[in-house]
């Protein structure tokens, strides 16, 4: 039963560590990090991104623009490249090893602890993949919230807003460090009922050829 239970959670880290994991690629590549609507006109919506701005016009529909210079952008919209792009080569790294340490996968299965230290290694890489993909995603939702509430702006001038894709970013952030948790959770409770339970194998193992004689065990 504790192995069933230790499957079930590995497996389960080990899907919420990937569905972070491409979650914060969408994250990264989606146009939606913060929204302008526009009340002179209400038929078109502007969209800003890490890569490039967005207008959507309902007779044209989207039309992007990339942005020209890295260095122009602002200081947040530059970490933020860089940050999420750390978020998924450890997230990629966190899933490659916490595959190898997986308890239904025979490869290794005679180095159990092995296995354990690639989970716990593994679930710390998927924590890591998780926080530098939540520190961008807030840090931008911080600067939208201080622009929108600041005074200095006319009330006329339109504010951005949160998009869609700060959302999808928090959800796989939360992923990652869910995953994370589980995968060390059943990292740290695989050891001790195993090792109890083949001590009894073996000891059984070796009273069963005197048991079957109908002699007694000399160490008895």
């Amino acid at each position: 039963m504790a192995l069933i239970f230790r499957i079930a959670m590995q497996s389960v880290g080990l899907l919420l560590s990937f569905l972070g994991w491409i979650l914060s690629i969408i994250t990264t590549y989606l146009p939606h990090w913060k929204n302008l609507n526009l009340d002179l006109n209400e038929m078109e919506n502007w969209t800003m991104g890490l890569w490039q701005t967005c207008v959507i016009q309902e007779e044209v529909g989207m039309q992007c623009k990339d942005f020209d210079s890295f260095l122009a952008l602002p200081a947040e919209l530059r970490v933020s490249r860089i940050l999420m792009f750390l978020s998924h080569g450890l997230g990629f790294l966190g899933l490659l090893v916490s595959g190898f340490g997986l308890d239904c996968l025979r490869i290794g299965g005679s180095q159990r602890d092995l296995k354990r230290r690639l989970l716990i290694l593994g679930g710390i890489l998927s924590w890591a993949s998780g926080i530098t993909a939540l520190v961008p995603v807030s840090w931008v939702a911080h600067k939208t919230v201080q622009e929108f509430w600041d005074e200095n702006v006319p009330d006329f001038v339109p504010r951005w807003e949160f998009g869609e894709a700060l959302f999808l970013g928090w959800f796989a952030g939360l992923s990652l460090l869910l995953g994370g948790c589980l995968l060390n959770g059943a990292a740290c409770s695989s050891h001790a009922p195993l090792a109890s339970g083949r001590y009894a194998v073996a000891q059984m193992q070796t009273q069963c050829p005197y048991l079957e004689d109908g002699t007694a065990d000399p160490h008895v």
